[in-house]
């Protein structure tokens, strides 16, 4: 009797291990709690004192891991937070229901990370943080955390943005297409993030390639469509926007094409996705072996040009070779062809010279530059007091320097430097020695 007992104690151990395991806590949702109770402390005072009391000690310091990290990534202070509740109240009235409805992802969501796991035995394991952000995102990741700002990814057509600045525009397009509905969708594009080398890579094709695997993989592993407005407008437009995004892929800005409200003329953003994408199911379409094909998306070095402009090209996506349209960009940039008043490499520069100016070859974004150091460091770095601003044509900018006799300096005119049409320049060294008096 006593053997039997035993036995069936043990079945009970192990079914009760079974379902703990099969329940394993992927999902974290109490930031969202946290963050309603100080809500409801926050908008019954106009004393702001109080408000940011109330927002650290109901909110910020209950933060969970994952509320800690979206805050680190997303810049977030307790003013983003303050300056959100107080602009904005039609809008979280109107998502906090939503929000609240968090907790009822996580059998969907495991459902689709077993999916994945399915698509690519390596998965590695990544916690899942639903938390309040303010509004500067719906999803990302740092490490193994992926973080849902629950007050975008749970938005839907009923959620209010009348009281929206134009730099929140997009919002109202974004929660017209019910991103509630996709939630298992986004927490799987998330989720690649998690497995990739990287989430920033240093050119736009290699950040839109690194985007486009997140939301092919989440096609696969869900079965449904994307529901990025871009990828269902580049379906509709290839050929155009392939064309326009040649012309810049090897660029180390995004510019309009992610992450970006900037006008361009397709009218619609973040269409760096689409092309990702559509590069990804290429590749996949030719791979005999797609589960090798899913590997090499997600194993994928997006900051290795060799390797990224390999995956390129045998995807077929481009008509002509990435050789090719590396060389084009190259001869498309914008650059230095000249400075003043004397000629770049001089040697006897006369130290009382005040104003420097450098001439472009057309016309550039007079918001975007940089200078750095250049080989010789620091202490040859010639300093700029003030800038003195453009040329009426865009064409020359005009700065000061104070400069020291029988010295040896160096500024490095960075790809910060950018033209009209947002192309990086290519970085130009000045450097010269002032005579001795």
């Amino acid at each position: 009797m006593k053997k039997i007992t035993l036995i069936v104690f043990l079945h009970i151990l192990t079914a009760r291990a079974a379902i703990a395991q099969k329940q394993e806590i992927r999902l974290f949702t109490s930031d969202i709690t946290n963050f309603w109770n100080a809500y409801d402390h926050i908008t019954v005072t106009k004393d702001s004192a109080r408000q940011y009391a109330y927002m650290d000690s109901l909110f910020l310091k209950k933060a969970t891991p994952g509320l800690k990290a979206l805050m680190q990534v997303r810049e977030y202070t307790a003013k983003s937070y303050i300056d959100a509740i107080n602009n904005y109240p039609m809008f979280w009235r109107s998502v906090r229901p939503n929000t609240l409805k968090a907790d009822g992802f996580a059998k969907v969501i495991d459902q689709g990370i077993a999916r994945f796991k399915k698509l690519y035995p390596e998965l590695k394991p990544a916690k899942i943080y639903f938390t309040i952000g303010a509004l500067r995102t719906g999803g990302t990741t740092l490490d193994s955390l992926v973080l849902i700002g629950a007050e975008v990814a749970l938005g839907d057509k009923q959620t209010v943005t009348t009281e929206f600045p134009r730099s929140l525009s997009h919002l109202r397009t974004y929660f017209d297409s019910e991103p509630m509905k996709s939630m298992a969708f986004n927490n799987i594009h998330e989720y690649v993030h998690t497995q990739q080398k990287t989430t920033v890579a240093n050119t736009l094709l290699g950040q839109s390639v690194l985007e486009g695997v997140a939301e092919f993989l989440a096609v696969q592993v869900s079965g449904q469509a994307s529901p990025t407005p871009a990828v269902a407008y580049g379906k509709r437009n290839d050929v155009r926007i392939r064309q326009a995004f040649a012309a810049q892929l090897f660029n180390p800005f995004t510019g309009f094409w992610l992450y970006s409200n900037q006008e361009n003329e397709f009218h619609v953003r973040d269409l760096g996705y689409y092309v990702g994408y559509a590069i990804c199911e290429k590749y996949y379409e030719k791979a005999a072996d797609k589960k090798q094909a899913i590997r090499e998306m997600i194993r994928l070095d997006y900051n290795d040009e060799a390797a990224l402009s390999r995956f390129v090209e045998q995807s077929g996506y481009f008509d002509e070779s990435m050789q090719s349209i590396k060389k084009r960009f190259e001869t498309s940039r914008p650059a230095v062809v000249a400075i003043g008043p004397f000629s770049n490499g001089s040697s006897q520069v006369a130290p009382s010279t005040t104003k420097l100016t450098v001439t472009f070859s057309e016309a550039m974004d007079e918001k975007s530059r940089n200078f750095d150091l250049g080989p010789l460091g620091e202490d040859n770095l010639m300093r700029v007091k003030k800038i003195l601003g453009y040329a009426e044509d865009g064409r020359s900018l005009s700065f000061e320097v104070e400069l020291k006799p029988d010295r040896h300096y160096q500024l490095l005119l960075g790809e910060g430097f950018r033209n009209k049409a947002g192309l990086s320049m290519r970085p130009y060294l000045i450097d010269f020695k002032t005579a001795a008096r």
